[in-house]
């Protein structure tokens, strides 16, 4: 190494230009968007090969290897070779590998690029299944990472395999790792010493060395404990620093009335609330009346009965004299919102009306759309700013400007998964003396670590039981390809729900070529064979298996095109209308108004439905394409159904092959009823990126080690950590460290609480 980069002393901010040079530096920053050494150290790897095991053999070596044995060889591409499979479709290439005095063929299918990674003199490390052919042995399929030259012996006792392109290899992310660490100066600990002791944890900069260049297992279990660490306490300072800022102005306090509203409307609830639900209630009774600001996230299963919870809560507040905003993320929603407000409260949601409460205990729901004409929009805006309604349901539109209240005490957010943090606090920290009470409501029940991770900065309660008379679903996967018959039946079930009186949904992924999907691109037009496949089972399929096997070769089915084809086809003759979210608006409700009243009886509809959609009479649901939407979402559209007496039944139908991937996830949803476990599954099924990522901060996360599967305990220290902290100094104004750390794990955005306090 030049004198000049050994007399060089870089930290975290110090571009790779400076530290490394153009020719290193260069591929880093277009290839992995890398260009600090921060951003470098922060690109830890994917796992680690035992140098122990990388295999050097001799000729005497041959007998101690074992077919079916996993091994890990250093060795050099002697030749490559690439051929046209002779018996079946498929190429097949291999490379003989020289490994000391022995040589071994590593085989790779369908995979003809390989012949341009491991051209001849090429050193990699190859790691795969032993097993023997033409006499020598062979590995099929072998994992491998090419090493550049001189390498090999400069390998730690660890060998770090890094996330690499095609471009840039791990060995090359490897060497540059290594320069910069020779230079790298101790950061410094955001940590305090007395917290690194009570938890066990080593040094930053030791963690940023020994999660690189470990020794020994013991060390990088260690140093990636340390580094797990700092983002979980990052993230949880970043909540509880928002859960303070939420709290500097007091709330307006909303106690109980024995007379009031809330009273009169627990006396004409034509049912029992469960345990569940008065326990919660209770719980946020209390809060209400107090100042500190309720920040609660009201979790349950499909069904659970949250809506009832919530109302009771914003007439406690409607009692008090304030008013309550339920914020629901499409105009489907809120409008369903509103009707189902309205019908639970009767009498008392129409003051100002005939038929209104004849004791004058009454309050008028109003409901704010961007959608509605400027007449309504102008009542409606009274009825907020004049404070006459004492319930105002809406979408976006109610936090936009210009929408104000007469005096705001409860906000409701509905699926707050669908609305930005930003969002929620826009009503929140409207300017006055008092900051309402904010109750988050999510129908898909989280797992604790994910609720701490994610609503960290909210007190969490959870309805954990179902009303009386909730009709289990029956859920189905439908193979469509392998088994058309099951879907010619699904129709037939489809006839039978109506002809007793029933109603059903059909959902699909997408719009249709007019309007594409919801937010997404115009789909294509539909293909010849999706009669055949999806709507007509005794159509002959295309010539074509292979082709049409993949559901992935045609755009998934649309609204458009398939309720005129289930019209004039397997459902001709019943009333069929369809609905999706590019409708305009009094075509939606008018299309949702016929469908709850019985006149329509089936309704082809996008996942506008997915939530709070509420019509007890529909008894099945058929979802089409249900591989193409999340695990999440298909256990939310089913809830759908089942909201009635009469068993219920729900189908997944699928493209997908037998035994794939999809069609295996979705028979494990069919055969998961409760919403719990749905969510580990989707868990289980997802890139932790997307649930730790994009929601939260919008922006690359700084979240690389934190698994929501694997660090619960760790997540809850963090948490009880974090507050400890920041009762002490709010603003982290002794702790410029930790103020940095939360930075660099939510970005400054989601900091900004820190300028607040």
């Amino acid at each position: 190494m030049r004198d000049d980069i050994l007399d060089r002393v870089v930290g975290m901010d110090t571009s790779l230009l400076t530290a490394l040079g153009d020719k290193t530096a260069r591929p880093l920053a277009r290839q992995l968007e890398l260009h600090t050494v921060g951003d470098l150290l922060r690109h830890y790897p994917r796992r680690y090969i035992e140098h122990a095991t990388v295999t050097h053999t001799s000729d005497r070596e041959d007998s101690r290897f074992r077919p079916g044995e996993h091994v890990t060889l250093l060795g050099t591409v002697e030749k490559v070779t690439g051929r046209r499979m002779r018996h079946r479709k498929g190429h097949i290439v291999e490379a003989t590998v020289a490994v000391g005095a022995q040589r071994f063929t590593c085989t790779f299918f369908n995979q003809p690029y390989r012949e341009r990674d491991l051209g001849a003199g090429t050193t990699a490390l190859f790691s795969g299944d032993l097993s023997r052919y033409k006499g020598g042995w062979q590995l099929a399929a072998p994992e491998f990472s090419v090493l550049g030259p001189g390498v090999s012996a400069q390998l730690p006792g660890l060998i770090p395999v890094y996330p690499a392109t095609r471009k840039l290899r791990s060995w090359a992310i490897m060497m540059a790792v290594r320069q910069v660490l020779d230079v790298f100066d101790d950061p410094g600990d955001p940590l305090p010493e007395v917290l690194r002791a009570s938890h066990g944890l080593m040094s930053l900069g030791d963690a940023l060395h020994r999660v690189h260049l470990p020794d020994t297992r013991e060390e990088q279990v260690a140093a990636r404990r340390r580094l797990v660490w700092d983002e979980a306490f990052g993230l949880q300072l970043a909540m509880a620093g928002r859960r303070a800022s939420a709290t500097t102005r007091p709330a307006a306090a909303c106690p109980r009335r024995d007379d009031g509203l809330a009273a009169a409307f627990d006396a004409r609830l034509p049912f029992a609330l469960t345990d569940s639900q008065r326990a919660v209630g209770e719980s946020l009774a209390d809060a209400l009346a107090g100042t500190e600001p309720l920040n609660r996230l009201l979790q349950g299963d499909v069904g659970s009965g949250k809506t009832v919870v919530a109302l009771r809560a914003m007439l406690q507040v409607v009692d008090a004299g304030r008013q309550a905003v339920l914020l629901a993320p499409t105009e489907v929603l809120a409008a369903q919102h509103a009707r189902s407000l309205q019908a639970m409260l009767g009498p008392l949601g129409r003051a100002g009306e005939l038929g209104a409460d004849p004791d004058g205990r009454a309050t008028r729901v109003t409901l704010l759309t961007g959608s509605l004409g400027a007449k309504a929009r102008r009542e409606a805006l009274l009825d907020a700013q004049s404070g006459s309604a004492g319930i105002v349901v809406g979408t976006h539109a109610v936090i936009q400007q210009g929408v104000a209240f007469a005096d705001l005490g409860l906000v409701v957010v509905d699926e707050q998964h669908r609305f930005g943090v930003h969002q929620r606090d826009e009503l929140r920290s409207r300017p006055g003396p008092t900051t309402p009470h904010v109750l988050v409501m999510t129908a898909t029940p989280i797992p604790r670590t994910v609720a701490l991770t994610l609503y960290g900065d909210l007190d969490t309660s959870a309805l954990d039981e179902l009303p009386a008379g909730r009709q289990p679903i029956a859920t189905t996967a439908v193979p469509a390809r392998i088994r058309p018959r099951w879907l010619e039946r699904a129709w037939e079930r489809v006839h039978e729900e109506v002809a007793a009186g029933h109603q059903v949904y059909v959902v699909c992924p997408r719009i249709g070529e007019e309007g594409g999907d919801e937010g997404a691109e115009p789909a294509e037009p539909l293909p010849d064979h999706l009669a055949g496949d999806l709507l007509d089972p005794e159509a002959p399929p295309e010539e074509d298996d292979d082709e049409a096997a993949d559901p992935t070769e045609r755009p998934p089915l649309a609204v458009g095109e398939v309720a005129p084809q289930l019209a004039e086809g397997p459902l001709s003759g019943l009333r069929l209308e369809m609905l999706h979210g590019r409708m305009p608006a009094d075509e939606k409700d008018a299309v949702m108004r016929a469908f709850g009243e019985g006149r329509v009886d089936v309704l082809v509809a996008t996942t506008v439905i997915e939530v709070g959609v509420d019509v007890p009479n529909a008894t099945m649901m058929i979802i089409l394409d249900a591989d193409r939407f999340g695990v999440s979402q298909l256990h939310q559209l089913r809830g759908r159904v089942g909201r009635g007496a009469a068993a219920s039944s729900c189908l997944f139908v699928t493209d997908a092959a037998e035994g794939s991937p999809a069609l295996t996830r979705l028979e494990r949803l069919a055969a998961t009823p409760d919403g719990f476990e749905v969510s580990r599954l989707d868990l289980e099924v997802r890139d932790e990126g997307d649930v730790l990522g994009a929601q939260q901060s919008g922006r690359q996360s700084g979240l690389h080690m934190l698994s929501v599967l694997k660090h619960e305990e760790l997540v809850a220290e963090a948490r009880d950590e974090a507050r400890t902290v920041l009762a002490d100094d709010p603003s982290l104004a002794r702790h410029p460290g930790l103020a940095a750390l939360v930075r660099s794990v939510v970005g400054d955005e989601r900091a900004d609480f820190l300028e607040r306090l």
